[in-house]
């Protein structure tokens, strides 16, 4: 149960996950998404999105849904302004990245280094590079080195199909004995890794004391583990159709699938159809 549901009086704030949210299987925005943002707004509901896209990738989403708020990259690793100006970085630690990163390595999985402006990756030719590329627009940069102490990490991805190793390096990462590291899928085939503060609950508190929005009255809406974090602490939160058994029990609805319009029938029925019937009851 999120914290705060009941105290919870009016959505004030909506922060979306996007993919296997806002876009489908195909990687596109759902037909509705655009217009349910537009009515939240109408309805003076704010809006944003939590992801862990870069922000090379998440600009784009913002400007299609015309987003006037903060949002977060990298699972809140980076939190950049409307006017994508860096407003918060939380970088990994060079003695956690270096664990880490030999740890993926050792694990059989292909690496990607990500900083605020580049994105390495240890097998150029590897298993969804070459999606990746197309949706960014530009080449990944072959990993120059393993030393981590070369770069500013933000996120470090483990990228492999065998889905089950992943899985178990999910479970296996706190046992790394690094200092401060949240490891979490954000897909079958990505295990993201950030500093232990830049996660998607952090996110929710980050943008609550930013925004002056009370946790309460933000209301979450994801499909995956990485999601669950962001349930925990906002007052209303609702899982996808196409969400895992596990992450629909920790939330308080669940709308249909990413392929049926799911979004916008979350925010059509459980934000701006509970305002509606608030309105009325008043």
């Amino acid at each position: 149960m999120s914290v705060a549901a009941a105290e919870f009086e009016r959505v004030a704030l909506v922060i979306s996950d996007v993919d296997g949210t806002l876009l489908d299987d195909s990687k596109q925005l759902s037909p509705g998404a655009t217009e349910a943002v537009r009515r939240l707004y109408a309805a003076g509901i704010r809006f944003t999105i939590a992801s862990a896209r870069p922000p090379q990738l998440a600009r784009a989403l913002v400007r299609k849904l015309s987003v006037r708020e903060p949002f977060a990259c990298f699972n809140g690793a980076l939190i950049v302004g409307p006017d994508e100006s860096v407003l918060k970085e939380l970088p990994i630690s060079t003695t956690d990245a270096q664990i880490v990163s030999d740890w993926i390595v050792r694990s059989g999985f292909d690496l990607w280094v990500w900083t605020d402006k580049n994105w390495f990756v240890s097998n150029p030719t590897g298993t969804h590079v070459a999606h990746h590329e197309e949706l960014m627009g530009s080449e990944a940069e072959a990993l120059p080195t393993r030393d981590m102490s070369r770069f500013c990490v933000l996120k470090l991805v483990g990228v492999s199909e065998d889905h089950a190793a992943l899985a178990r390096a999910e479970q296996e990462a706190p046992s790394l004995g690094c200092r401060s590291i949240s490891a979490t899928r954000s897909s079958e085939y990505y295990l993201d890794v950030t500093d232990a503060s830049a996660n998607k609950g952090a996110v929710v508190m980050t943008l609550s004391e930013m925004l002056g929005i009370p946790a309460a009255a933000i209301a979450t809406i994801g499909d995956m583990t990485t999601d669950t974090l962001m349930f925990r602490q906002s007052g209303i939160s609702i899982a996808m159709g196409n969400a895992h058994a596990d992450v629909k029990a920790q939330a308080t609805s669940v709308t249909k699938d990413n392929n049926d319009d799911g979004f916008a029938y979350a925010m059509d029925t459980f934000i701006l159809g509970a305002a509606e019937q608030r309105a009325a009851a008043d």
